[in-house]
């Protein structure tokens, strides 16, 4: 989005939307894929709540807490110098009240040194989104399916078809309201997600949302091939890390086992 060598700023993200521009965005976890990432120029990176997957081992986001993140997003915002990072905030941290949820945040910006936070929820989140805005941070929404509540929501199930294209509609406009410098659109039709993209002045962040979006969104274990099982429609799979993986360990085991690592370019004199 912006110039290459230049700070991605929230700006840009408005920028974007008026220029036509697409938008990319990876989760990061760690140091090393932080500053891959950002060296291929990807736009931003959001430390999720999906950690509580793809590094801690949990079948849901929902247990995922505040200490668990801060260590990861504060490991990520000090590998990058373009790309523009966002901390998740778990579920239980915002859910009381736009001052729990500024207490939250604060905690994020000061901890880590992330550059803006991202919750969920569009109406029922409005306040929280609103109050974090006012005290100068940054926010990210993020509507349609929404992973902690995925128990209500009934498991993984798309949002926003039929009429309840309005709600997702309603949803948007309200965190647009409340302040919002973007918002994730999480597995809608297509159709739902052009119409709010066309609704609103700020950008839209598809995952599974379809092509009619601003910009799109992956969790970066699922588009590199690491994580096994059944993947969502929306993911597409740009390399196979797990095989490579796999296969460089198995040649290890076996180089070792034989004796031939370490051979005798790996001695010191």
């Amino acid at each position: 989005m912006a110039d290459p060598r230049a700070k991605v700023r929230t700006r840009h993200f408005l920028e974007a939307k008026q220029k036509g521009i697409r938008i990319t965005g990876l989760t990061s976890y760690d140091t090393n894929t932080a500053a891959i990432f950002d060296e291929a120029g990807i736009d931003f990176l959001l430390v999720g709540d999906s950690a509580g997957n793809t590094v801690l081992g949990y079948d849901t986001t929902v247990p995922v807490t505040a200490d668990e993140l801060i260590p990861l997003t504060r490991a990520v915002a000090s590998s990058v110098r373009r790309a523009f990072v966002i901390a998740d905030l778990p579920f239980g941290s915002y859910e009381i009240g736009a001052e729990q949820a500024l207490t939250t945040a604060i905690r994020f910006m000061k901890e880590t040194g992330a550059h803006a936070v991202k919750l969920e929820g569009g109406r029922r989140s409005a306040n929280q989104i609103s109050r974090i805005v006012e005290a100068g941070i940054p926010v990210m929404a993020h509507i349609g399916f929404t992973p902690q509540s995925e128990h209500r929501l009934g498991g993984h199930r798309v949002q926003g078809r039929g009429s309840d294209a309005d709600e997702l509609l309603a949803d948007a406009l309200a965190v647009e309201d409340a302040g919002a410098f973007a918002v994730v659109l999480e597995m809608v039709p297509s159709d739902a997600a052009r119409r709010v993209t066309e609704a609103l002045t700020i950008p839209t962040i598809g995952v599974g949302a379809g092509p009619h979006v601003d910009g799109q969104l992956l969790v970066w274990t699922d588009f590199a091939g690491l994580t096994s099982g059944r993947m969502p429609k929306f993911v597409k799979r740009y390399a196979d890390l797990r095989g490579a993986l796999t296969q460089a360990v198995a040649d290890f085991r076996e180089e070792v086992a034989s004796g031939a690592y370490p051979a005798p370019e790996h001695e010191y004199e």
